[in-house]
């Protein structure tokens, strides 16, 4: 079971040239395709006169969703490289986009694979790659007596608890991680405590 997966923490920017044809990247954090759709929408206002603005991302903590758009500009020779330069790398979450302005000269598939592949790889390598834990939320219902049980439950599966509410019961909503999940869920009912994950 997967749980966990690298992704960036920030923005990260990068740059190569050939051929007098500039190409400015830019890599991103996201959660969602809105967002690619967004920081796009941005990139399209702020270089209004660039030829082409090709883009790729990876979403998913598995990385199964990942789309990428050549933008103008031969089939398969920029959205492509840009895609595998973030495969390659193992990042999910992930949009590249890389800004061309053209300098005159054709640089051909071959030349078009090699710069958009390397204007990515530019902007991953000057972003800060980390790694992130799957995490599974539980809501958890127990009586005052049980709440040690719960605590300890949690501590032992390398979990948080993200808020607690005291009524005529405890109300207490948890993350823990995705690999120690099972082992979490067994341990409480085993004292038959409540529990319902969350999605």
């Amino acid at each position: 079971m997967i749980d966990k997966y690298k992704t960036i923490a920030a923005p990260a920017q990068g740059y190569f040239m050939d051929r007098g044809s500039k190409f400015y990247s830019f890599a991103y954090p996201i959660a969602t395709e809105q967002d690619v759709k967004d920081i796009l929408r941005q990139l399209q206002k702020k270089y209004h006169d660039a030829r082409h603005i090709v883009y790729a991302f990876v979403l998913g903590q598995d990385g199964s969703l990942s789309r990428a758009s050549d933008a103008g500009e031969p089939s398969g020779s920029s959205g492509p490289p840009v895609l595998r330069t973030i495969k390659s790398m193992g990042l999910t979450n992930v949009m590249v986009a890389v800004v061309r302005y053209f300098g005159g000269k054709k640089l051909g598939i071959p030349g078009l694979i090699n710069a958009y592949g390397s204007a990515a790889r530019q902007a991953l390598e000057n972003a800060q790659i980390i790694e992130k834990i799957i995490m599974t939320d539980y809501q958890i219902r127990c009586e005052y007596n049980r709440i040690s049980t719960v605590m300890n439950a949690i501590e032992k599966a390398g979990g948080k608890i993200i808020s607690q509410e005291y009524g005529a019961d405890c109300q207490i909503i948890a993350s823990v991680p995705v690999s120690s999940a099972d082992g979490f869920e067994q341990r409480l009912r085993q004292f038959r405590i409540e529990l319902m994950k969350l999605q």
